[in-house]
């Protein structure tokens, strides 16, 4: 054996490689793209969550934004008042204030109040078992298969009774639950006193009555009496506009089978 020809093809290899090398830093330094230091600093600064709550595609979407100038500080509903201090600061701007918010669910099928129409033995989760038909006498309502659950990066949402719930000490309003709902029963809502309504059919009352216990039926008590026009019925179906509600709690008391309910944080 030649060791002679050995050595020489290593070191033809070697330099080979060297040149690749070369060529890739010298590459990398060209067409690198260029940082935005401030960008940075935002992103380091918000929850990481990448969420979307803020209306944006994540963490570095928004941050992105609000060093164009395009967006507005105090949309990470995960970071509140904190998060949105460090941001002022980074953006040389007075402190924003971010309104406190929660996941409320909009069901009350609780297994007191509704049942089963089907043995549902398929895959456990709630966007599967809605591709096979779904499992509920009421079709609107909450599954219980916990896609919720899962989703919630906070630990704040769980399943009691059949049906999904929310502890509003934990809930960081990130939204996620809401996203991975396939029935979309959850909403959000700001962190106040108001009514709302725990019900999310929208077939005619009797219907809706036979298929829970404590369906709105769309009798539009509710609407009537309220006097702030927070309350109204479309389909069948109340609905409150958090922004209106006053907390009066007039439409709850009015509400026959107590799908209405006071929401007191």
């Amino acid at each position: 054996m030649d060791f002679n020809l050995i050595l020489i093809a290593v070191l033809i290899v070697a330099g080979i490689g060297l040149i690749i090398g070369l060529i890739l830093a010298v590459a990398s330094a060209v067409m690198a793209v260029p940082t935005d230091e401030k960008v940075e600093a935002l992103t380091e600064a918000l929850p990481g969550a990448n969420c979307g709550a803020c209306g944006y595609s994540g963490c570095s979407g928004y941050a992105k934004a609000l060093a164009d100038g395009t967006a507005k500080n105090g949309a990470c509903a995960p970071g509140g008042n904190d998060t949105a201090k460090v941001l002022a600061e980074i953006l040389g701007q007075k402190a924003s204030s971010v309104e406190p918010k929660v996941a409320v669910v909009h069901c009350m099928g609780i297994l007191d109040n509704t049942q089963d129409k089907v043995n549902y033995q398929g895959v456990a989760s709630c966007a599967a078992a809605v591709l096979a038909g779904g499992k509920g006498e009421c079709s609107y309502g909450c599954l219980g298969l916990g896609d919720c659950v899962a989703a919630c990066p906070y630990g704040a949402v769980s399943v009691c009774n059949g049906v999904a719930k929310v502890d509003v000490t934990l809930c960081k309003a990130c939204a996620m639950c809401v996203a991975a709902c396939p029935k979309k029963l959850i909403s959000i809502v700001p962190l106040k006193a108001q009514a709302v309504l725990r019900c999310s059919n929208c077939d005619k009352g009797a219907v809706a009555k036979k298929a829970c216990k404590a369906a709105c039926i769309g009798c539009k008590k509710c609407e009537k009496t309220c006097e702030a026009g927070a309350v109204t019925v479309q389909n069948f179906k109340a609905t409150v506009d958090p922004e209106k509600c006053t907390g009066c709690m007039a439409c709850v008391e009015v509400c026959p089978l107590g799908t209405l309910t006071a929401f007191i944080p």
